[in-house]
């Protein structure tokens, strides 16, 4: 498929092209709000300027591709490949990049307020000047990134690997760092102000002028790598208090997304509890686009929907299937146990697959062939 032809069909109305090879081609400009590019190749593409609000873009391939100015608000680029792709002064607030690889890219003056980023690759990423109020970054790597000027007040960057980045005259106000390695990182004129360090590793870091007005740094690394404690800190107390603020953010969130058959029933697509474990609902081979069950003879068929269906929630939760620490197959024949789990296996590292347990059942809802759900932790 080239440029033109998409453009057609798109304007005709059709706003599925998922596994489309459309590398290097010329979509500078051209509107493709809501598309649905998973999987996608658009390789080494011209898409600057281009708006892809809302799309779908879960896994797709944009390395070395030019999306400078483009329009991303809200789109879906979990698990997605953009290495060396240039973002420069894009709009990415509110975008799952989840699990995103990220490395070498541009993001010099972006906007990424509220995104989700959580255990995205930002290796060597140019993120100077960038807007990331709000944003997940847990677990994200940052590591030699150029975070120069950028603006991160109330973002969430519980572990996140910070290792000899640049966070010169950076902007990190009221923000999570719990935990988080900032390992030689350049914190020169950087404003920490009610930011929470706690246990966070300052190890030769450089603080010069860096402002840590009503920060909390207990139990914090610091450059001279003594671990520093407020005066009066009592170790009997710690980890035994939880703020109010703490418990609130522990509280179930429900998860829900549109890349999945919606419930229709008395249950959620997933919940994340605690913040740290997510139970994902038994999900049918559903087509979340067609709101009705797909392939109803073919088993193999039927597992890749469930596949996809758990990999969307998933996402939308901040997890992958790597994550995941247990699955339950339900098969209306046991006979079929084979080619469910030859496509199963193609979603999970043997060597770190989740514990499972499969059985036989003489229905399933809408008379599907097989059902799985899941529970991953965080």
């Amino acid at each position: 498929m080239d440029a033109d032809e998409l453009l057609e069909q798109y304007a005709e109305g059709e706003r599925n092209f998922e596994e489309s090879d459309l590398s290097h081609e010329d979509l500078k400009g051209a509107d493709l709000s809501e598309i649905n590019f998973c999987y996608a190749d658009l390789s080494n593409a011209d898409l600057s300027r281009a708006s892809l609000k809302d799309a779908k873009l879960i896994r797709i391939n944009l390395s070395n591709a030019d999306l400078s100015w483009a329009d991303l608000r809200g789109a879906d680029l979990s698990g997605a490949n953009l290495e060396n792709a240039n973002l420069s002064k894009a709009s990415l607030d509110q975008a799952n990049l989840t699990n995103t690889e990220l490395s070498s890219v541009n993001l010099n003056r972006a906007s990424l307020d509220y995104a989700l980023l959580s255990k995205a690759n930002l290796f060597n990423a140019d993120i100077s000047g960038a807007n990331l109020v709000g944003a997940n970054l847990c677990r994200a790597n940052l590591e030699n990134a150029d975070l120069s000027n950028a603006t991160l007040d109330n973002s969430s960057l519980i572990s996140a690997n910070f290792g000899a980045a640049n966070l010169k005259k950076a902007s990190l106000c009221n923000a999570n760092i719990e935990r988080a390695s900032l390992e030689g990182a350049n914190l020169i004129s950087a404003n920490l102000n009610g930011t929470n360090l706690n246990k966070a590793d300052l190890s030769e870091a450089n603080i010069f002028l860096a402002t840590f007005k009503n920060a909390d740094l207990t139990g914090t690394r610091m450059p001279d790598g003594e671990i520093y404690q407020p005066e009066g800190y009592d170790k009997k107390l710690d980890n035994t208090e939880t703020s109010l603020d703490k418990q609130a953010s522990m509280a179930n969130r429900i998860i829900n997304t549109e890349q999945a058959p919606t419930p229709v029933g008395p249950y959620n697509q997933a919940i994340a509890a605690s913040g740290q474990m997510i139970f994902v609902a038994g999900q049918i081979a559903i087509d979340p686009r067609l709101g009705d069950v797909v392939y109803t003879d073919d088993v193999t068929k039927q597992t890749e929907q469930v596949m996809k269906n758990l990999e969307a929630i998933l996402s939308a939760s901040g997890a992958a299937f790597k994550d995941v620490v247990k699955t339950t197959v339900f098969l209306k024949n046991m006979n079929d146990f084979a080619a469910m789990n030859a496509v199963y296996a193609k979603y999970f590292d043997e060597a770190i697959a989740p514990a499972r347990a499969c059985v036989e059942v003489a229905r399933l809802p809408k008379d599907v062939l097989v059902e799985i759900d899941c529970i991953a932790v965080i």
